[in-house]
């Protein structure tokens, strides 16, 4: 009598083939135009672009036209998705290996960087700074300020997450010459063109829209502020266990 088979979860299907986990590794640790992907892995354009295809389909990761050069297109890998894919796969060879929360870590530091810090970056400042409750050192900057912030960028932070931004100042990258950081994280496609010496800071991409560019006017356009912030969230939820956990591993090592 023939044994019914367990099928096989997807992300293992996924994930099994050598290529397809080099992308998933490339996009792991920041968003990549293709061509990068095709530098990264060391194959054809065409090959790479069909397993992204097969990757996409899965839901694993997504795509962006990017808002600097609309002839790119930016992938993204999609964390809470990749997540519940992990934990389904681990719950259905043993339950026991699912992940434990992790401990609360104090530490790190990092720097969200766009042009103008009106919108995108300081959004990204106030979500992590309220979601590590004071845990981790933040700050944005941009390449080149705005004299203030974008109205909706106070009204969504202070309408949706409570967070008051009522007075604070767009900051000019240079002001923060003097101070380190763990992570220099790019929003805007934008900036991330101008190479920058950050140091020994681990550089990451996020490819986002710009919210004002959504629309005419700044009634129009807060439903892009709304939906911006919370993709920053959900990025900063996963930035804050890969900063804690870095500071983690770091202490570990110096005891």
């Amino acid at each position: 009598m023939a044994v019914e088979q367990t099928p096989v979860p997807l992300l293992m299907q996924m994930a099994a083939h050598p290529l397809r986990w080099a992308l998933l590794t490339e996009l792991a640790a920041s968003d990549r135009r293709v061509r990068e992907l095709v530098a990264a892995v060391g194959e054809p354009q065409n090959l790479v672009s069909y397993h992204l295809r097969l990757l996409r389909s899965a839901g694993l990761i997504t795509a962006r036209r990017s808002n600097f050069d609309g002839r790119d297109t930016y992938y993204h890998l999609d964390l809470p998705s990749c997540g519940a894919a992990f934990t389904e796969a681990a719950t259905a060879l043993h339950p026991a290996l699912v992940p434990a929360p992790s401990q609360e870590v104090t530490g790190g530091a990092v720097l969200f960087l766009c042009t103008g810090n009106s919108a995108r970056s300081p959004m990204a400042e106030a979500l992590l700074r309220h979601r590590s409750g004071g845990r981790v050192e933040v700050a944005s900057a941009g390449s080149h300020p705005k004299p203030a912030l974008h109205p909706n960028t106070v009204r969504v932070m202070g309408e949706e997450y409570g967070i008051d931004l009522t007075g604070h100042h767009t900051t000019a990258l240079s002001a923060l010459a003097d101070r380190s950081f763990d992570y220099v994280i790019t929003l805007c496609d934008k900036v991330r063109e101008v190479p920058r010496d950050h140091g020994s800071a681990t550089t990451v991409h996020w490819s986002l829209p710009d919210p004002p560019a959504a629309a005419a006017n700044d009634h129009d356009s807060y439903p892009e502020f709304r939906r911006v912030a919370a993709e920053i969230d959900i990025r900063n939820q996963f930035l804050l266990n890969l900063v804690t956990s870095t500071v983690r591993s770091t202490d570990h090592g110096n005891n």
